[in-house]
């Protein structure tokens, strides 16, 4: 029930769909033509083969503009495209490993990760501590470090975080 009062709330009333008695005009230029009757504005409308659209429903009286609404719908369509089109998504991408991961494994991850943050994508390196390997957090510690110190200029300084059996470091790639 909800979702069809938000669905109202914006949707756009056009021509017989107005219902107040007086709004304010403004002409396809965006002049404004005064306070006047929804039906006298709506014949001016239709005498210029436009048609009457509300722009600001809040206001008193509401604001009407005087448009073609199908070419006005047309352009926020591709406005919205192109937006769409623009943006850029930047996903999360996680990289495992353990504290008693070889260097040379290590390297490989590496090449991973400069490969995702080239890209733009955030990196998040784990380190999984298995039975008694929590006791010595240190030497996830200066793997992390390590990764760290071979991607200083690509990222921007990250902290590492150790939950439970988990040490956690996530770096964001530095926009140029």
């Amino acid at each position: 029930m909800e979702k069809n009062t938000k669905q109202r709330e914006f949707r756009i009333r056009t021509n017989f769909q107005i219902r107040v008695p007086q709004v304010r005009v403004l002409d396809n230029d965006g002049n404004n033509l005064g306070v006047m009757n929804t039906r006298e504005a709506l014949k001016l409308a239709q005498e210029q083969s436009f048609d009457l659209v509300e722009i600001n429903p809040r206001s008193t009286p509401p604001v009407c503009k005087i448009m073609d609404y199908g070419k006005f719908k047309y352009e926020e369509k591709k406005k919205a495209q192109v937006a769409k089109k623009n943006q850029q998504i930047q996903e999360l991408k996680e990289l495992t490993f353990r504290p008693n991961t070889d260097y040379n494994d290590l390297a490989h991850k590496l090449e991973q990760a400069k490969g995702f943050l080239a890209d733009g994508n955030k990196v998040k390196f784990t380190i999984r501590f298995r039975g008694r390997e929590i006791a010595h957090p240190d030497l996830g510690k200066d793997k992390l470090n390590w990764i760290l110190q071979e991607l200083s200029g690509l990222v921007t300084p990250s902290q590492i975080f150790l939950e439970g059996k988990i040490m956690n470091m996530t770096v964001t790639p530095i926009k140029k």
